[in-house]
């Protein structure tokens, strides 16, 4: 019964995403305005093209350092051209409990974020903040970032210009429990608990107008290594874990159809990592129909992964929670039963004159 419903579901994702990809052939012609369109316009049509193309004959798929299934709702962790992008203050948090009932050390994920824009010499800016752990296994991950954009008029919406800066912690405490024939004293296993600590760096351009979002974003530029010290041991060694270099790629759009109450919202997000092994990916298609801006529901297809039902709702003006639920397609699905995240936000204007909130689409917030 559960595989039939996952098999519906995986149906009606490939078909709503077939059309999202057909829709983004044309999203050329919202980003730049009536005077800039022709030979850009045809380049920016042919590069989605391409693109598009390459989605539908490739199965890409990849764990990275993270999944995140309500991706459209954390934007500033990982590009922070989007700082400053909407005129209000917005603050998130996630929590992700991934591959439960797989046992000990399946993946935990807290993402908690800050974004505000300010003026500055007549000027808008954006300043974004990026709290995040990951608890899998052995390891603990803490990341924390702070972000800059600058915000540009271009045609009919604002460019970001971003960069961010910040630390990532990576600690390892291990138990270890060896067979008779299992020698404890493997130079390459790590003894005790380890702690290391890297700076971190990332650049993004975050384009949006009313109806279309556009990011492109690099993270962990340097490509440090957490080197760990193994102690205890007949040698002294040390072992050391890479932070590859990340790259995305987010769109949106939002479509207002013929009743006004409803608005079809497509969304994707694709992610690279570049390793001498080779380069791995993730794409996540997401298609979601909200009414009256304030009830939403919709379906996820991660590529070669899974199937992932969303809802949320506004609880109070500027207050929104949501949830969603993944359906795992690969031999995961035999040893756990899915993964769950929550979703909570808040977005505000500061200023007594402003008292009467009145916001767009939260989808891009």
């Amino acid at each position: 019964m559960i595989r039939k419903l996952i098999n519906i579901k995986l149906l009606i994702s490939i078909c709503t995403n077939t059309i999202f990809l057909l829709i983004l052939l044309f999203i050329g012609r919202h980003i730049l305005s009536e005077k800039m369109k022709s030979k850009k316009v045809m380049k920016i049509k042919k590069l989605v093209q391409i693109f598009c193309l390459m989605m539908l004959i490739n199965n890409i798929n990849a764990q990275q350092e993270r999944q995140v299934s309500q991706f459209m709702y954390d934007n500033i962790s990982i590009n922070p051209g989007y700082a400053g992008s909407y005129d209000m203050i917005l603050a998130s948090g996630i929590y992700r409990n991934q591959w439960f009932g797989f046992g000990d050390g399946a993946p935990q994920n807290i993402i908690v974020n800050l974004d505000a824009p300010f003026k500055l010499f007549k000027r808008t800016h954006g300043l974004g903040l990026s709290i995040y752990t990951d608890n899998i296994g052995f390891n603990k991950d803490v990341n924390l970032s702070l972000s800059y954009a600058y915000q540009i008029n271009i045609g009919n919406g604002k460019l970001g210009i971003g960069l961010s800066a910040g630390f990532y912690n990576r600690s390892l405490d291990p138990e270890w429990y060896f067979t008779a024939e299992g020698n404890p004293n493997d130079n390459a296993i790590p003894q005790g608990k380890n702690n290391a600590w890297i700076y971190d760096m990332g650049v993004g351009l975050f384009y949006k107008t009313e109806e279309l979002y556009v990011g492109v974003s690099s993270t962990h530029l340097f490509q440090d290594a957490f080197v760990f010290k193994s102690e205890g041991a007949a040698i002294n060694t040390e072992t050391d874990e890479r932070l590859f270099r990340h790259y995305y790629l987010t769109a949106g759009y939002r479509f207002q159809l013929s009743n006004p109450a409803f608005e079809f919202l497509p969304a994707m997000l694709v992610e690279s990592q570049i390793q001498p092994e080779g380069a791995l990916f993730r794409c996540d298609l997401n298609s979601t129909l909200r009414y009256n801006k304030k009830i939403w529901g919709g379906v996820s297809y991660r590529i070669g992964s899974a199937v992932i039902g969303m809802i949320g709702l506004e609880i109070l003006n500027g207050v929104k929670i949501g949830y969603s639920y993944d359906f795992e397609t690969t031999a995961l699905s035999n040893h756990s039963k899915g993964s769950h995240e929550i979703l909570i936000s808040y977005a505000f204007m500061l200023g007594i004159e402003k008292a009467t909130q009145k916001y767009k689409s939260i989808r891009f917030l």
